[in-house]
């Protein structure tokens, strides 16, 4: 069985390149542009974990992290931040409101699948 992923980006590079490195490591990978087509598109998904940019319009990573966590259905979803960000308070701030982990832009295609993997199973 694949890992199901949905992964968010304004950025449609970025997210080429997620489809491109995730589908090769045997995802099912589905893409949103930014928070609200990620909420759009949540009901039913039920993915195994969710990558996310901070930086975005309509709604950013922090707004989408909020909207997940309070659901009952999708609560306990990993959900991975995937960001140019690197600051400590960002990096708090993303915990608090139940981030799972942080990975920087640029990422490295291997650490990124190994951490996909180890975070979906936990």
């Amino acid at each position: 069985m694949s890992l199901r992923v949905l992964a968010v980006d304004d950025s449609l590079t970025m997210r080429e390149m997620l489809r491109i490195t995730l589908t090769e490591a045997g995802f099912n990978v589905i893409l949103a542009e930014d928070g609200v087509d990620a909420l759009t598109q949540l009901p039913g998904l039920d993915p195994d974990l969710i990558l996310t940019d901070l930086n975005m319009p309509r709604m950013d990573g922090f707004g989408l992290i909020d909207a997940v966590r309070k659901g009952d259905i999708y609560a306990r979803v990993p959900i991975l931040i995937l960001t140019t960000e690197s600051a400590a308070t960002l990096k708090e701030r993303a915990r608090n409101a139940g981030a799972t982990g942080w990975i920087t832009k640029p990422f490295d295609e291997v650490s990124l699948v190994s951490t996909i993997r180890r975070v979906a199973a936990m």
